[in-house]
């Protein structure tokens, strides 16, 4: 068995990017992960990367040993990791519960980003290969998050068994640290994996959410649980349930890996011809091999790209849907 000096000298190698974040004895309560969380840390589907885990407990730790939150869970998630696993939606989300002992992996979706003329930045439906904490991006931002308050707001009408009904959706804001910190500019945080697709507007005055003329929006339910989002976290809508209730006014930490620095690192390696794991770095293996090299677009890069974009798009009115038939 280990000496705890030695445990907690290997803890403080994983957790080097975060360590000017992270006090000592933060670390050293991520070097002793309990034996019934052990079985659950791996690279296999359905459990937690080892340097994913670290750094999630420590950020939680610290946070709790400041009184910042009192949660008694934490949220992670590995967006290295593939879409789909056996024809099902990977997990890559966790939801872990020390004092229940009590370990989740769930499915989530990462952000699609966009595909512009001076740069591409788009990521494919299995993989992700991009990333970027710029506004606009649609991408995923790796690094520490706090979750903050949820909003609930009116989509538009679907049909359910012959009825129209109201569709919501609550929408978790995150409030993020470091490179994370534009995490409400970018209107980044958790939500159901599924979106009302318009089709056309029928008179409904009744209605609250009706509009000066009486109309409301009319459209078809699309569940993309486990695909692309515009980089927010998305879940299935019942593990939805679950994160919003227990984060509801609950705040806990939510630690999203790769930072930019993993990027950067594990794309060096791998135009160096290393093995990646053996200097001592991680991606998904399966990932890694479909996208080649990953690529971290800083703010200070891609938002210019982005806002000269933005400018040179034409002025249109805004849209109306045409009436329902």
């Amino acid at each position: 068995m280990l000496s705890h000096s030695l445990r907690l000298a290997i803890a403080i190698a994983v957790l080097a990017p975060i360590t000017s974040v992270l006090s000592t004895r933060a670390i050293a309560q991520n070097s002793d992960i309990p034996s019934w969380l052990r079985k659950h840390v791996g690279t296999g589907e359905g459990q937690i990367a080892p340097v994913v885990l670290n750094r999630a407990r420590a950020l939680y730790f610290e946070k709790r040993r400041r009184g910042e939150i009192s949660n008694p869970c934490y949220l992670a998630k590995d967006a290295t990791r593939p879409s789909t696993s056996g024809g099902r939606p990977g997990r890559r989300f966790y939801v872990i519960c020390e004092g229940k002992q009590s370990f989740r992996a769930v499915s989530s979706g990462y952000g699609n980003g966009r595909k512009l003329q001076r740069a591409n930045f788009s990521n494919g439906r299995q993989c992700a290969r991009n990333f970027s904490n710029a506004e606009g991006s649609k991408l995923t931002m790796g690094g520490a998050y706090v979750t903050a308050e949820s909003r609930t707001s009116f989509k538009g009408y679907y049909n359910q068994s012959g009825q129209r009904k109201p569709f919501y959706r609550t929408f978790l804001l995150f409030d993020g640290e470091g490179e994370t910190s534009n995490a409400r500019e970018r209107a980044i945080g958790g939500h159901p994996a599924v979106f009302l697709k318009w089709q056309c507007r029928y008179k409904n005055p009744q209605s609250p959410h009706a509009d000066k003329d009486g109309y409301v929006p009319y459209g078809r339910l699309v569940n993309y649980t486990g695909g692309r989002s515009n980089g927010c976290t998305t879940w299935s809508p019942a593990e939805s349930r679950d994160i919003l209730a227990l984060t509801e006014g609950n705040p806990t930490t939510l630690y999203i890996y790769p930072e930019g620095k993993d990027i950067n690192a594990v794309a060096k390696a791998v135009k160096k011809g290393k093995s990646v794991s053996g200097a001592g770095l991680y991606w998904n293996a399966a990932c890694l091999k479909a996208i080649g090299t990953p690529k971290f677009w800083p703010k200070r890069t891609l938002q210019p790209v982005i806002n000269q974009w933005r400018q040179s798009l034409p002025k249109h009115p805004p849209l109306e849907l045409p009436i329902c038939k």
